[in-house]
């Protein structure tokens, strides 16, 4: 069994009020939340610093937490939901970010699964296939590395791993992304590892890529990844998204 939160702040420098925005006839963190119920969690919290939006969960019949305005991540907020609710360090979380309203249930039961039968991991997460060189390319596709027992190496905004033989005439020349994983924003920890990492301040390459998760790694903390049963839609992030998402939920995605 395992619990999700939903960490979901009004605050966005490219779309403010984010969870609350309309789409397909719903607010967002609405569309995030109910497909977070139709999984195996015994529990989906919605955690947010803004009024507005634990109101909405809580008269589309869901639960939020009112949490502190000062978290600086989703993942401090999800720390301070696990410590009032007093569960056990063995406990499973599973954070689900608010502007996935398209992240299908499946991964939150696997990636669930997946931390759950692996003793030695601390993390658990997902990752898909690329797509196409240009993904590779992509400085806003976080790219992952794994070693043979399907652990983290790395994650990276940079295009790994580097076809030296696809790129004869530099950057722009490679045509290869064969092996390239996208990484999935979605995370299973055990409450006493994500105390740990709530804990920890942030880490060189974290500040570097912008990356929460190299945090985890540069302390060497374990994070297990495997290729998700399901491809997820696209997270929302800017107008277009917006526009995006809302006709592939009209369409009954």
């Amino acid at each position: 069994m395992y619990r999700v939160v939903i960490p979901a702040r009004y605050g966005s420098t490219r779309l403010p009020g984010k969870p609350l925005l309309p789409l397909a006839g719903k607010a967002m963190i609405q569309w995030v939340y109910e497909r977070a119920r139709r999984s195996g969690a015994q529990q989906v919290i919605v955690a947010t610093d803004d009024e507005r939006i634990a109101q909405l969960v809580r008269e589309a019949g869901g639960e939020a937490w009112f949490t502190a305005a000062t978290h600086i991540s989703g993942t401090d907020r999800i720390a301070e939901v696990a410590r009032r609710a007093r569960w056990s360090d063995t406990d499973i979380i599973v954070n689900v970010q608010g502007d996935e309203p398209l992240m299908p249930e499946a991964l939150l039961d696997q990636v669930a699964a997946l931390l759950a039968e692996d003793a030695e991991a601390e993390l658990a997460t997902l990752s898909v296939p690329l797509e196409s060189v240009e993904a590779l390319l992509d400085p806003s596709v976080v790219k992952v590395v794994t070693d043979l027992r399907q652990r983290a190496l790395y994650f990276s905004r940079a295009p790994i791993p580097w076809s030296r033989e696809g790129a004869p005439a530099g950057w722009l020349s490679q045509s290869s992304h064969a092996g390239a994983h996208r990484h999935l924003g979605l995370y299973a920890y055990r409450v006493s590892s994500l105390q740990r990492l709530a804990g920890l301040a942030p880490s060189r390459l974290e500040q570097i890529e912008k990356l929460e998760q190299l945090r985890a790694l540069e302390h060497g903390m374990c994070i297990r990844v495997a290729t998700a049963v399901a491809s997820p839609g696209p997270d929302v992030n800017t107008l277009a998204d917006v526009a995006a998402v809302s006709a592939l939920l009209e369409a009954g995605r």
